[in-house]
């Protein structure tokens, strides 16, 4: 096992973690019932995932790590999920939209991931991309039935797509860990994959009357444990209890 291969698996895992977090703020507050347990549902998947590929990675460390300690023992600085992740919801009109990027992007990533020489990354890659699928065919329902709605709703999905447009390159920019992990045939090759992403998105959205903003500008850092602002704030929920009373459990 190379720190790379943990590191991958690890990442992964926070990803699924931070966004099932952020989604699981909307239980109670959705605009409908249906939606309210939809929601949910989601974000069950993505917790459900992120326990998943921390219960791998903690294998794969050999430090006698569980899926709790990784989660809930680790400070901003070591978590490598992407910043569209952690950034605030925002209106229903942002949390779909941001959905919808998502989603097809891991539907594409655990389609890929299905294939990985990594046995059990492979395994959960087969539930994951089931449940990505449903993912982004509700999202990008919600895309289309906004985006081509009302004045408001298209100009809140507009300006929503202004804001995480920017966030998007992080998704396809490789580093050294990536790098190695296709190198060794655990991880796809990231260009392969925007192709697909594109491909999806850019006609979902021009379907919705929706227009990728022109302005080329980039976040990136989270993968290195350079977070926004929000992270920290959503960590200090996410990890209260077991800050608090260390070692408790169900």
């Amino acid at each position: 096992m190379s720190d790379a291969h943990f590191t991958y698996v690890l990442r992964l895992g926070d990803n699924a973690l931070v966004l099932g977090q952020r989604l699981s703020e909307w239980c109670g507050h959705s605009p409908f019932l249906e939606e309210d347990i939809a929601m949910a549902n989601t974000a069950l998947d993505l917790i459900g995932r992120a326990r998943m590929l921390y219960s791998h990675a903690g294998r794969l460390e050999g430090r006698g790590r569980d899926e709790d300690a990784l989660a809930y023992l680790r400070d901003e600085r070591e978590f490598g999920n992407f910043l569209m992740c952690e950034l605030p919801n925002g209106d229903y009109g942002f949390t779909l939209v941001r959905q919808y990027l998502l989603d097809v992007y891991h539907r594409h990533l655990y389609a890929a991931l299905t294939e990985s020489r990594d046995d059990e990354l492979a395994a959960i890659a087969a539930k994951a991309v089931k449940e990505a699928a449903y993912h982004a065919r509700r999202s990008g329902d919600w895309v289309l039935r906004l985006g081509d709605g009302t004045a408001e709703s298209n100009a809140r999905c507009q300006a929503a797509l202004d804001e995480l447009w920017g966030y998007t390159a992080e998704l396809f920019t490789p580093d050294a860990v990536d790098s190695a992990m296709l190198e060794a045939g655990v991880a796809p090759d990231l260009a392969t994959l925007r192709t697909r992403w594109e491909a999806d998105v850019l006609a979902r959205l021009a379907e919705a009357g929706l227009t990728v903003p022109a302005d080329d500008w980039q976040a990136e850092g989270g993968r290195a444990g350079r977070h926004t602002e929000h992270m920290g704030r959503l960590l200090a929920e996410l990890q209260f209890v077991q800050r608090a009373y260390p070692g408790q459990q169900w």
